[in-house]
């Protein structure tokens, strides 16, 4: 089993891991010191003890938030494939269209003649 040398809050540390997850545990580490490191910017010095609780504890408050985050971003994503899969077994959509009447499309086409008659002979007398 290696033994991994990290470093929290200017205190080195011998943790012992399994083979292989030695990346893991550094980064972890980093995670813990860098609270560590915003501890002793703001307090000073702290027993180490004390310092590795509070900084333990700043961790554990981020990772709560996080996790309720991702609960609420798993239900939102959980609702919208709901709602896509809804859409997707409803099938498409059917759309009505209006008919117009011939007798309407008629009457239209002898107005249009009418005015193109008239504006025929507006331009012949103006002309």
């Amino acid at each position: 089993m290696p033994e991994v040398e990290i470093h929290i809050g200017g205190r080195s540390f011998e943790v012992a891991c399994q083979d292989g997850e030695q990346h893991f545990l550094q980064a972890a580490a980093k995670l813990l010191d860098d609270e560590a490191q915003v501890l002793t910017n703001q307090i000073g010095r702290l027993p180490e003890p004390r310092m590795l609780l509070m900084a333990g504890l700043m961790l554990a408050d981020k990772t709560a938030g996080l996790e309720d985050r991702l609960s609420e971003t798993q239900a939102q994503m959980e609702a919208v494939q709901a709602e896509l899969q809804a859409m997707k077994d409803a099938g498409p959509e059917q759309v009505e269209v209006a008919v117009i009447p011939s007798e309407v499309t008629d009457t239209l086409a002898e107005l249009a003649a009418r005015a193109e008659s008239l504006a025929d002979r507006v331009e012949e007398k103006v002309g």
